[in-house]
């Protein structure tokens, strides 16, 4: 008997204020990543009404203007009035970094040149053969309406939209077949002066048409957009702003556990981040190379420690495979220690502001190198020889 379920994902806009903390971090660690690949960077961003507060460890040989790249974030994403409730200028930036914890880098920085897991702790990657980004269905569609969102704000198409906003996409499942979009809900930031219906009636037009496949709407959809009736003070004026706030959005949209660990702001040593994108890198190639068509990646590390504790492969049921069997291809295939993991996905490179809105996931970028799906043959071949 198949089950007929609901299953809801949502995402945010450049313009949210956890989404602007984490374009903040990401900015400052390509700054400095850029122009010292050995830097250690764990940066942390706060926003609220009319200040933004940089804390966090760095080490590092050069010098990042802390200030400047955070004006320049938030001028960029669209913050340039005052009656958006934040502006880039007259904002104030406080400076709170310290340096690396050296207890810290003795655990990462071996003798031997191999580098040790910046912390302990459990990564999960997941892919799914829904789409064609082999991503979750809600998550993508929630992701291009928060994207199309800022694009007709900033394009002209949509001007009285403002940059704050959130989309969330509920989808109804027959057993494993997505049949329709049972509830779309968009609310976006806006000035003061548009009425209502005449933004409803954009947003329908210029943001959802254009991205929800029309096979999946139908009469029956339920669509809110502000639902409260009102969205004019958006930004940090409206709502403190976190880094490491937004880790499902970031991620799978509550498709696949999560570690826990945040990604932006975090230099490739911490395994928060780097194992995330080597789960993903391995858990897209496995349903790439059709040994399954669901795939959830475990890998766990100790502080100081190279090699994972553990890897753990769940196929859901839906590979003909042993399960450990598939384990032991992904140790055989995949660099699995923070060295292994950075060498192979080339991660010492500024490309980490790309991933800080929109999703780490899903998005066919030439930085996002863990999209990749170069390891198929290599999947096959192995797992043809057992």
């Amino acid at each position: 008997m198949t089950k007929n379920y609901l299953f809801t994902s949502e995402s945010v806009t450049e313009g949210h204020p956890d989404k602007m903390a984490d374009q903040i971090s990401d900015a400052i660690l390509d700054y400095i990543i850029e122009r010292d690949p050995t830097a250690r960077v764990a940066c942390e961003t706060m926003l609220s009404n009319g200040y933004c507060i940089i804390g966090g460890e760095i080490k590092t040989q050069t010098y990042a203007p802390l200030a400047e790249i955070a004006r320049e974030v938030i001028r960029e994403i669209g913050y340039t009035d005052a009656s958006f409730g934040f502006d880039y200028r007259s904002a104030g930036v406080l400076n709170g970094v310290g340096e690396q914890s050296p207890d810290i880098a003795q655990g990462v920085d071996h003798s031997d040149g191999e580098l040790g897991a910046g912390d302990q702790g459990m990564m999960f990657g997941y892919a799914c053969d829904e789409t064609p980004e082999l991503m979750p269905m809600a998550i993508i569609l929630a992701h291009k309406l928060a994207e199309r969102l800022s694009i007709v704000r900033k394009n002209g198409t949509l001007p009285y939209l403002r940059p704050d906003g959130k989309t969330q996409v509920t989808l109804e499942y027959d057993g494993d077949k997505i049949k329709r979009v049972h509830t779309i809900i968009i609310s976006s930031q806006h000035s003061a002066e548009v009425p209502m219906d005449i933004l409803k009636d954009g947003i329908v037009e210029d943001v959802i048409k254009p991205i929800i496949p029309k096979d999946l709407l139908d009469k029956d959809t339920i669509i809110h957009i502000n639902p409260t009736g009102r969205f004019v003070i958006g930004g940090p004026a409206g709502d403190t702003g976190l880094t490491g706030r937004k880790i499902i959005v970031d991620t799978y949209g509550g498709a696949s556990p999560h570690g826990g660990g945040a990604f932006s702001g975090k230099d490739p040593t911490k395994v928060d981040r780097s194992a995330s994108y080597m789960a993903r890198y391995i858990a897209k190639n496995l349903v790439a190379s059709g040994v399954c068509k669901k795939a959830t990646i475990q890998i766990s590390y100790a502080i100081g420690i190279s090699e994972p504790v553990s890897v753990m492969v769940n196929t859901h049921n839906t590979s003909s495979i042993q399960e450990e069997l598939i384990e032991e291809c992904v140790k055989k295939v995949f660099p699995l220690t923070p060295s292994g993991i950075i060498k192979e996905l080339d991660l010492l490179r500024p490309i980490y502001k790309k991933t800080a809105s929109y999703g780490h996931f899903g998005r066919a970028l030439d930085e996002f190198s863990w999209e990749k799906i170069d390891k198929v043959d290599k999947i096959k071949v192995f797992l043809k020889q057992l």
